[in-house]
């Protein structure tokens, strides 16, 4: 299916009728709902022991005010964390009956602590500001970026949805708006991503906005936080790994879902260092979806969740230097030699966004098939259908004997069935760009050209040792699409147009000019003189091939030997 290049009307005309913008008008019904759910979750969890649970989270607070204090930390965080400490120290003189009591009640503050510091707000005016700014920015910016005269800096003869490629059944996913609370699972390559997926959405696809949650780092910037606080975002302090914490995160998450508020998390839980797309999915993010639909059916209601997997597309990323480097650290250990790194700001981003628009990049959107929490496909009414195309009711599958009621193992089994489906669907929805394809090919075709080597010592190589013959690059570069075009044809996978509109030298002048062209070093340059393809950055070659490493296409096709001996003496010839 092509890529839309239409704007589609909002779904909801007036941000009033939001269902996030009806959520934060009751904001404090919102942490009420959560500290009970947290607090009754957590007094069946641990019982009588839970001077023993507040002990070690006391701990973990106090060592990081120590180790990591950020001056976005509530006040006088320090002076609560050692007041609960004393209490709870001396709960321990008294009968297990009012110990327990006790303990409960600092149970229930330290929860209420985390919901007031956690939930968000949504605020009309912030929003219809920030859509104005975005537009008028992104706009100016483009005009501007592509060679506009200075005058016209302000005219807005190009259009913005042209850079913003989005691709699946549009229609489909909008429908599902009328049907059931949405929750929006994309994958998570970049900083960027948050700012790009919710002004498509608006921007483009016409979509209400959603409840997501935001890094506390953040915060950190006066600026942000004003606008952040007013928008929807929830906020994620991922230093607090301590259980207490956790759960009051996953219960706001929940009874947002719980309450109709259409939602987005990123189930990998982090940026993909490697590039690679996301497989090991957080089970937790993902269970809370099935503790939320069972919630609702408890509850009496048949209102359905509706997830929707989504993939993200970008020529360059932001950070993929920092990201491989930190990626191969991981992995390569001793055997890897990192460079220096610089920190993420905000003239970065600002260069990137320049980037972007002056070198007529793209962001890809790839929605997959809307699903319910347990996998199943959903038609136009949202109903569930098996593989058969039989209709399925998924309340039965929570229900025992007629009753709705919680089982934890049961559900821990639909969450993994939940998670293969999500994985299944970004790959299948997963949109190949051309620099995509120009960096697998290179990089496939290096290890090849040095096989008694592992990665991180060809990635110390000179560049004349990461030399490809521009011939071979292009046949070899022309097998891998022919194989890539039969998996299109079985809907394995989504090319981008360019694949099909221009020829294979053509595509891969496309990839070549577009690939990582934020970097001060692009990772691969053609040599017309020599006609040879270069890696300049064999690290980010292979960050940009690792887009396409789960596919193990290179165990697909028949290399021609001939020519990577050719590739190989060529090298010998050079030295």
């Amino acid at each position: 299916m092509p890529s839309s290049t239409r704007i589609y009307p909002q779904l909801i005309p007036d941000i009033k009728d939001w269902p996030i913008s009806k959520l934060y008008q009751d904001r404090d019904g919102l942490i009420a709902a959560v500290d009970k759910q947290t607090l009754d979750f957590l007094l069946e969890k641990h019982g009588d022991r839970l001077g023993e649970l507040i002990s070690r989270v006391c701990y973990l607070e106090l060592i990081r005010l120590k180790n990591n204090p950020w001056k976005v930390d509530p006040p006088k965080e320090e002076q609560f964390w050692k007041r609960i400490r004393l209490e709870v120290t001396a709960n321990e003189k008294l009968s297990p009956e009012q110990r327990q009591k006790n303990n409960t009640e600092i149970l229930r503050r330290i929860i209420h602590r985390y919901t007031t510091e956690i939930a968000g707000n949504f605020k009309e005016s912030t929003f219809l500001f920030a859509r104005k700014f975005l537009t008028f920015f992104f706009k100016r910016l483009l005009n501007a970026a592509a060679g506009k005269i200075h005058r016209k800096f302000w005219n807005t003869k190009l259009e913005l949805y042209e850079r913003i490629k989005v691709h699946g059944d549009v229609e489909h996913v909008r429908r599902m708006f009328g049907k059931g609370t949405v929750v929006i699972l994309p994958t998570h390559h970049s900083n960027m991503d948050s700012i790009m997926i919710g002004y498509a959405l608006d921007f483009v696809v016409g979509l209400p906005s959603f409840a997501y949650g935001a890094g506390l780092n953040l915060y950190e910037s006066e600026i942000f936080a004003y606008y952040m606080s007013r928008l929807g975002a929830y906020k994620v302090d991922r230093r607090k790994k301590n259980a207490i914490y956790l759960d009051s995160l996953k219960f706001m998450s929940q009874v947002m879902i719980e309450r109709g508020t259409n939602s987005l998390f990123f189930p990998g839980g982090t940026r993909s260092r490697s590039g690679m797309i996301e497989r090991d999915l957080k089970y937790g993010l993902l269970n809370s979806l099935l503790s939320a639909q069972r919630s609702i059916y408890e509850n009496g209601h048949n209102q359905k969740i509706i997830v929707v997997p989504m993939i993200l597309g970008y020529h360059c990323t932001l950070e993929a230097r920092s990201l491989i480097s930190s990626h191969l650290k991981l992995t390569g250990q001793e055997k890897y030699v990192s460079a220096s790194k610089k920190g993420f700001k905000v003239r970065n981003l600002l260069s990137f966004a320049w980037k972007f628009f002056s070198q007529s990049s793209e962001f890809h959107l790839s929605f997959g098939e809307p699903m319910d929490v347990l996998g199943y496909k959903l038609d136009a009414e949202a109903n569930s259908i098996d593989e058969r195309g039989h209709k399925v009711d998924i309340r039965e599958f929570f229900s025992l004997h007629g009753k709705i009621e919680a089982n934890r193992q049961r559900e821990s089994v639909y969450t993994r069935k939940l998670a293969d489906k999500v994985v299944s669907n970004y790959e299948r929805y997963y949109v190949v760009l051309t620099s995509h394809l120009v960096a697998f090919t290179a990089f496939q075709l290096l290890r090849k050209m040095h096989p008694t080597m592992d990665i991180f010592a060809m990635m110390r190589l000179p560049v004349d040792m990461l030399t490809i013959p521009g011939d071979v690059f292009e046949e070899a570069f022309s097998t891998i699409l022919t194989q890539l075009k039969q998996m299109e044809a079985e809907k394995k996978i989504r090319l981008q147009e360019e694949f099909h509109a221009l020829s294979d030298a053509d595509a891969i002048a496309h990839g070549m000019k577009y690939l990582g062209s934020f970097h001060a070093v692009k990772p691969l340059v053609f040599d017309k003189k020599k006609k040879n393809v270069l890696a300049k950055n064999a690290q980010l070659v292979y960050y940009y091939h690792n887009h396409l490493a789960s596919f193990e296409i290179e165990n697909q096709i028949a290399w021609d030997s001939e020519n990577i001996q050719r590739a190989i003496d060529s090298l010998q010839v050079s030295e």
